[in-house]
Parts: structure tokens; C-alpha cells; sequence
């Protein structure tokens, strides 16, 4: 037995000297052997997994140090194993740094965008948050909570190039995910709609442009692909009385303007109606069956109107979801023109947020829609 120890030591000493000279191929044949004589050896299994870091088996590496951290008690293998696992991480980060700085090389890749991942199903919750924790280096926990099960969530404003990088590793582990230009939502044309009239299929328009010029469009309803509709909270100050009785002065929603946006993806244009906006006197005649809450009938009856001219026509509504996920993002909505025109005391991060979702699903329909 004491022979065996013996010869075990000197065989580890001339695996040591092997690794000193980089010798690997012999370090290789010392703990074959060495595998065989003493496996649960602590020091063997350092060296062993000193050898498959340097074979760039990584993944191997990295188990083999975090078993011998978790296993063994010996300050110098712990030592060594957390050096081990150090080497590793920084290799790691360094071709993140080099994969990132090539995949935002080319000049179109340095356009801003946003990463938007998709709801994932709960019971697959778990197994994607350790994923999106170790792509993301972040913990398991926030990784969980940031995860969607319902509706989309903007996690991600930055190069388009660099979202790419990290959203195919996204979806590569199954998690569902997709990235946009922002320079893409920049460029739709939005026409605020006045007032519709229709013939057959044909609807002509009379709409302001960005430059606040009125004029007039027809479009086939064929070239509508979607209908994007949302509530968008109007404000006022209050003064109301706080916790301690004491009067303050706060803002409070006070009502909501309905919108509803009709994607023309042929013309890169969007037409947006809106409730107080629209012009329910004039083109289509829809007349309001009571005195009472006029504007409110006028529009519900506008919006069957529109649906039942579009019943294939896929309506997105999960507006009020997605903007609470979004709407203290100041930094990803600053960049998003509204072209909303609500009385507003104080800007409000509702309208990019509305023009946002909408110009999101505008964006990643599109190439589906051109032919």
C-alpha cells in the first residue's frame, strides 16, 4: 500500500514537472494512468482538469473545479481549482468581447435596437432562467422574474449587432426572442386620420401627415395586416390629501383616449384613429343611438365598422401589459417620435409606449407582408 502511495506521488510530481514545461501530451499519459490507480485522488483530479482546459474542453474544466470546491477541504487544491475556474471566466469574457466587436463590425449593425423577449410557458420557466441567467450573467432569480408569460417585455436597448449576438444564444437555448431597429419604428410614416368613407373595397382617407398637412389617401383593404388598439391614460393635477393628512398635488388619470392603428406595411405607413381626433360627423355615417355618452357610441361603432371591413385582420391589444413593462424605460421610449397629438400639460411616456408596441409588431410583420 505504502508503494502505491509512493509510486502515485512520484508520478503526480512528474505530471507537475510535465505541466511546468508544457509537456501536455506526456502530462496526458501520466493521468491516464494515474486515473486508473487513484481516481478520487484530489490531486489527480486538479491536474486532470488542469488538462482538459488546456484542450479546450472548458465545459469539462469548469465541472471538474467546481466538484473539487464543493469535495475537498485542501487549501492549496481549493486554491488552485478557484484559479482554475478564474482562467475560465476570463477566457470566456474575452471571446464574448471579440464575438460582440464582430458581430457589430458591420455598419449596419451599429443601428440602435431593442431586444424583446416573448412569453415563455411557466412550467419551462425554471430550466429557461438558469439559461437566460448564465447568457445574461445574471442571477437565476431575476432571471426568472424578468422572463414573460404573458406578453412581450423590452429588455434591451443597445447595437442591433450585439442583440443579435445575444438573442440567437436566447433562442439557440430556447428561449423566445426577437430584436428590432429602432431606426426601422423611426422611419414608419403615421397619417392621423380624420375621417374614413368607403366604396367596395376601396377607402379613402382624410388624414394629417407629420408636417400637420391635410390631404387625402385611398387604400384597398386588402393592405391591411393588422389592427393595433390601446387606451391611453389622460392626466390632470389633483390635489388630494396624502398619509399624513396633508394636502398635495398629484397627477390622476382622469380618462383614457382609445386609439386604433391600421398597419399598411406596402406603403410603410401607419394610419392612426383616435377618439378625439376623429371627425365622426363627416364620411362614414356612424350616428349614435343615444344623446348620452356621444363620443363614447360614436367610437365603438367606428371600431365595428372597421372590424367587420377586416375580419381576417389580426387585432393586437395587449397594449396595457406591454407598456407597463416598458413605460419607465425613459431612455428606450426618448428615442420613439409618438406622433400622438394629445393635449398633454406634461409629456408623457404613454404615447411613445403606444407608438412603440405599435411599430414593433409593424416592424417584425413587415417582411412578411412585402412581397
Amino acid at each position: 500500500m505504502f508503494s502505491i502511495l509512493i509510486k502515485i506521488c512520484y508520478m503526480l510530481d512528474q505530471v507537475i514537472f510535465a505541466f511546468e514545461h508544457k509537456d501536455y501530451q506526456t502530462a496526458a499519459k501520466l493521468l491516464q494512468q494515474l486515473l486508473i490507480e487513484s481516481p478520487e485522488n484530489p490531486w489527480v483530479q486538479l491536474y486532470f482538469g488542469k488538462l482538459q482546459e488546456v484542450s479546450q474542453q472548458r465545459q469539462e474544466a469548469e465541472k471538474i473545479y467546481r466538484q473539487l470546491l464543493r469535495l475537498t477541504t485542501h487549501s492549496k487544491i481549493i486554491s488552485q481549482a478557484r484559479q482554475g475556474l478564474q482562467r475560465l471566466e476570463e477566457i470566456k469574457q474575452e471571446e464574448k468581447q471579440r464575438a460582440i466587436a464582430k458581430a457589430t463590425a458591420a455598419p449596419n449593425h451599429n443601428e440602435l435596437g431593442i431586444l424583446v423577449l416573448e412569453p415563455i410557458n411557466n412550467e419551462l420557466k425554471t430550466s429557461a432562467a438558469r439559461n437566460f441567467a448564465q447568457i445574461m450573467q445574471i442571477d437565476a432569480y431575476t432571471a426568472r422574474v424578468i422572463l414573460p408569460s404573458q406578453n412581450w417585455r423590452v429588455y434591451r436597448l443597445g447595437k442591433v449587432g450585439e442583440l443579435a449576438f445575444y438573442g440567437r444564444q436566447l433562442q439557440q437555448a430556447g428561449i423566445p426572442c426577437f430584436w428590432v431597429k429602432i431606426p426601422q419604428i423611426q422611419q414608419i410614416q403615421v397619417f392621423q386620420v380624420k375621417y374614413l368613407s368607403a366604396n367596395k373595397s376601396q377607402i379613402k382617407v382624410s388624414c394629417q401627415n407629420e408636417a400637420n398637412q391635410v390631404g387625402s389617401m385611398t387604400f384597398d383593404l386588402s393592405e391591411v395586416t393588422a389592427r393595433v388598439v390601446g387606451l391611453l391614460p389622460i392626466f390632470e393635477k389633483v390635489v388630494d390629501i396624502n398619509a399624513r393628512g396633508k394636502l398635495e398635488r398629484k397627477d390622476k388619470t382622469q380618462d383614457y383616449a382609445q386609439f386604433c392603428d391600421l398597419h399598411l406595411p406596402k406603403r410603410r405607413s401607419i394610419l392612426r384613429i383616435y377618439d378625439q381626433g376623429y371627425e365622426f360627423q363627416k364620411g362614414l355615417e356612424i350616428k349614435p343611438q343615444t344623446h348620452h355618452n356621444t363620443m363614447r357610441i360614436n367610437w365603438n361603432n367606428l371600431m365595428k365598422w372597421v372590424e367587420q371591413q377586416l375580419p381576417e385582420v389580426k387585432l393586437w391589444s395587449d397594449f396595457q401589459p406591454f407598456a407597463q413593462t416598458v413605460i419607465d424605460q425613459t431612455e428606450t421610449l426618448n428615442q420613439i417620435p409618438s406622433h400622438i397629438n394629445l393635449f398633454r400639460r406634461e409629456q408623457s411616456n404613454w404615447d411613445a409606449a403606444f407608438h412603440l408596441y405599435s411599430g414593433i409588431i409593424f416592424t417584425k410583420n413587415i417582411q412578411a407582408c412585402i412581397i
